[in-house]
């Protein structure tokens, strides 16, 4: 099963050559920027030259103003906080942020983070229980609570103060199906124009930009920025310069591209902002991470956070406990920081070949059962999968099949997953439509987590496939092409101008090319783990290039065989004559190799 793609040329208009003039980039350059939806000149000014100045105050937050004056009065009173994050990414960076400003301004605080086996996600009765049992006054969560409305109110009985920082998408019934009697802590607000019924914790400060009534202008902030800006609002009431709240962008930066949130506007200036920092950093832990992997910190990149220094941060709450990836970022010498980033490269690399096998597991059961064939919406039930890489390989098959995918494993008396979606499924919504099948969920349009009985699954399949309005045309990757520019157009002057774009992720993609018919001179994989093609190809002028295609060779052959028959691939895979013509779509690159240099593509479509 293939996915279905649709190529074009993204055809939006401007006056490339004003633009190209005045901020004096070439033309390809212009264009690009406004395929990215940066319309008028003030927006490619903060989009090319963006920074501090033009994030929006704090204070427009709702609730911002409010958490932190709780806080401070919290502090001043010597009250006990206990702060409870998430075992991911995000979760970890925004308890970092919030445990050392908090300790800055000389609160009472520590911090717990759920363990993911078992607490699962968020607030629980045993997290809520044990802080009251320590005499915890206030629990400050972060990158969680949103949807926590009977454990927040359970805390509200025992007499706690609650202050929720979340970023998630709050919970919602339509306004025809709620009932006026029903029993229910939440805090109800209707929303007229989308006929909703919001339900809120009962906190004493809530803190999220998706909360109805909230005026931010940005909603697209992780977890670990909401908790930023509370603490920027704090830090102005407890006297501390907003030069020292700035000493945690990086970790801000750093969560918002690993959570993979949209690199626009507020999000792409933190991004920005961060990685500066980031190089820099002299954090103990974060700098034994860097070396632990072998980068180098000056030439750090988003997509070192995103798939290489992240995924070891994820790994501790996956594997074991996050507290773990906690401790590194709060490590006080070089020989504690780097033991424990070396035992998170580890259990990175654990997590890479679970993730290989439960993968592989899935691909056979997708392609041994027909019925998977029609589904527009995968569930896949994989009992023996480790359940916190349930939402990696969901998002690994949601690539191949261009299909929102849900991905459920055994969790000892039930069952738990995590879904990952594409565009034009909105999975939060969908899974609002049969609540009723879930013991607990949450999530937002693009990714979900949850857990239900496993007598259920069947019925979940069946439910979400029947409620779901997906057609083709929604089921067919648009794949949006830059520029169609041929493979001789490319030159070290054109590669060093893209990096004004970056930095690159969700959102703000890496640009992208395309060329056709191309001759296939040769093909041969390569790669430890036997995962990259690597090719020569060559235009009808004779101008030959490498090429590297780091999807699975698997699928790559076995469409070359439909298309030119065994003997052409095998002529091809031993460098002989053959009559292989592809398109492709591409990001140019610089290979740098024993001290020379020599132009590549880098390939991320074919047909």
């Amino acid at each position: 099963m293939k996915k279905k793609e649709k190529w074009y040329v993204a055809a939006k208009k401007a006056d490339f050559s004003a633009i190209a003039a005045r901020y004096g980039i070439d033309q390809v350059t212009a264009r690009l920027i406004r395929n990215r939806g940066v319309i008028g000149m003030p927006a490619v000014q903060e989009y090319l030259h963006g920074g501090l100045g033009s994030l929006h105050d704090p204070e427009q937050m709702k609730g911002c103003r409010e958490a932190a004056e709780l806080l401070a009065q919290k502090i001043q009173e010597n009250k006990k906080i206990r702060i409870i994050g998430d075992y991911d990414i995000d979760g970890v960076s925004a308890t970092y942020i919030l445990y050392r400003a908090l300790g800055t301004c000389g609160a009472n605080v520590d911090y717990e983070i759920p363990d993911r086996m078992t607490d699962g996600y968020g607030l629980n009765r045993r997290l809520i229980e044990f802080a009251h049992n320590e005499q915890v006054d206030t629990i400050l969560t972060c990158d969680n609570g949103i949807a926590a409305i009977d454990e927040i109110a359970y805390a509200k009985e025992m007499g706690m103060t609650v202050i929720v920082t979340d970023h998630h998408e709050p919970l919602f019934v339509s306004s025809a199906t709620i009932s006026d009697t029903a029993e229910d802590p939440a805090i109800r607000v209707p929303s007229l124009e989308e006929n909703r019924i919001y339900r809120l914790p009962p906190a004493d400060v809530l803190v999220n930009p998706h909360q109805p009534g909230c005026p931010y202008p940005y909603k697209k902030l992780c977890g670990a920025a909401v908790a930023w800006k509370v603490v920027c609002v704090l830090y102005s009431l407890m006297g501390h310069t907003q030069k020292e709240a700035e000493a945690f962008l990086e970790f801000a930066g750093f969560a918002t591209v690993g959570d993979v949130m949209d690199l626009d506007g507020e999000n792409r200036i933190l991004v920005k902002e961060g990685l500066v920092r980031l190089r820099r950093t002299k954090n103990l832990g974060m700098n034994a991470l860097i070396r632990a992997n072998n980068l180098e910190p000056s030439a750090l990149t988003s997509y070192h956070i995103g798939f290489v220094l992240g995924p070891c941060i994820n790994a501790s709450g996956r594997l074991e406990t996050a507290k773990h990836s906690l401790r590194l970022l709060l490590s006080e010498t070089r020989e504690e920081a780097e033991q424990i980033a070396e035992e998170l490269k580890k259990l990175n690399d654990e997590r890479k070949a679970l993730t290989e096998q439960a993968l592989n597991e899935a691909n056979t059961l997708i392609a041994s059962d027909e019925s998977y064939q029609k589904d527009r919406v995968l569930v896949v039930y994989i009992p023996d999968c480790h359940e916190s890489i349930a939402g990696i390989v969901a998002g690994k098959l949601r690539e191949r099949y261009y299909k929102p995918t849900f991905v459920i494993t055994d969790s000892g008396d039930q069952a738990k997953g995590s879904g990952r979606s594409i565009e034009t499924y909105s999975m939060f919504e969908e899974m609002v439509k049969c609540q009723d099948l879930f013991l607990k969920f949450g999530g937002h349009p693009m990714a979900a987590g949850f857990s239900l009985e496993k007598s259920r699954v069947p019925e979940m399949r069946r439910r979400l496939n029947e409620t779901c309005t997906l057609t083709e045309d929604d089921l067919t990757e648009k794949v949006s092409i830059d520029v169609a520019m041929p493979i001789n157009y490319i030159s070290g002057k054109v590669i060093g101008e893209l990096s004004l774009l970056e930095p690159f992720g969700k959102g703000n993609e890496k640009p992208l090319f395309a060329d056709t018919s191309l001759f296939v001179v040769s093909a041969r994989i390569i790669g430890r783990n036997k995962n990259t093609i690597k090719m020569r190809v060559q235009n009808r002028q004779g101008y030959g290039m490498d090429a590297l295609y780091f999807g699975d060779p698997e699928p790559f052959q076995t469409y070359l065989r439909e298309k030119y028959g065994e003997t052409e691939v095998q002529n091809l895979f031993w460098g002989r004559s053959n009559r292989v013509r592809m398109d492709f779509t591409y990001y140019p690159s610089i290979n740098e190799y024993m001290g020379r240099t020599s132009l590549q593509i880098i390939i991320k479509n074919y047909r």
